[in-house]
């Protein structure tokens, strides 16, 4: 009888100073190790950023520079203006207020000190106040003010009821005016005038011979080409 034998071939080995070792059979690599073998490796951009950072900061840096030119410009002009032209403050007197039975007949004094700038004034609202409380009423017409001139005011102040015949009076202004000079000139710029010193005692009205207080709302002035 033949004996069907089936011999495998060894798996070859090697000597190393006398050991024998296996050789481990080597196996087709997997679609995952070949694709992380091919797949590129990630870099992350950071130039772009970069460079649109400085790029925001020149003009940045750029617009600083030129506020700080404009800046200086209009220093060096105010300063120029101040210098040619020297610019005063409009005053305001009461020179007198008379009583009646219905109004209060109010006369002003205003003068302009410049010898180169005049004053355009819209209507003046003119308000007289015993304390807090409102007495009378009035407007003064709209006016231009020469040079090195004074010009009187007169208005009719609607009186209210007062019970009192004895008042402490002070009367408040308001209204806007452009200064003007050559062909330049500003823009209406708010002013506010204080008097004190009124008082009205039955039918006699005694009014302070002082300047009233003339507070301009802004005190930058803007010059522009007219």
């Amino acid at each position: 009888m033949t004996n069907n034998t089936t011999i495998h071939p060894q798996a070859k080995t090697t000597t190393n100073g006398g050991a024998a070792t296996a050789v481990k059979p080597s196996f087709p690599a997997t679609k995952a190790q070949i694709y992380g073998a091919t797949r590129p490796t990630y870099r992350p951009q950071t130039h772009r950023h970069r460079n649109n950072r400085n790029w925001c900061c020149t003009i940045c840096c750029w617009l600083l520079l030129i506020l700080i030119f404009v800046l200086i410009l209009l220093g060096v002009a105010g300063t120029v203006v101040y210098f040619l032209y020297h610019p005063q403050r409009p005053s305001f007197t009461v020179t007198s207020l008379k009583l009646t039975s219905s109004e209060f007949d109010l006369t002003l004094s205003t003068t302009n000190p410049n010898e180169k700038i005049t004053f355009s004034y819209q209507p003046i609202s003119v308000s007289l106040l015993a304390g807090e409380l409102d007495v009378g009423d009035g407007v003064i017409p709209s006016f231009e003010h020469g040079t090195k001139n004074t010009t009187m005011l007169k208005a009719l102040v609607e009186r209210k009821s007062v019970k009192r015949k004895s008042l402490e009076l002070k009367m408040k202004m308001e209204t806007k005016v452009e200064a003007k000079m050559w062909v330049f000139k500003t823009p209406h710029v708010g002013i506010n005038v204080l008097c004190d010193g009124i008082d009205v005692a039955g039918e006699k009205v005694t009014t302070a011979d002082e300047k009233c207080a003339v507070d301009v709302r802004f005190k930058v002035w803007k010059w522009t080409l007219g």
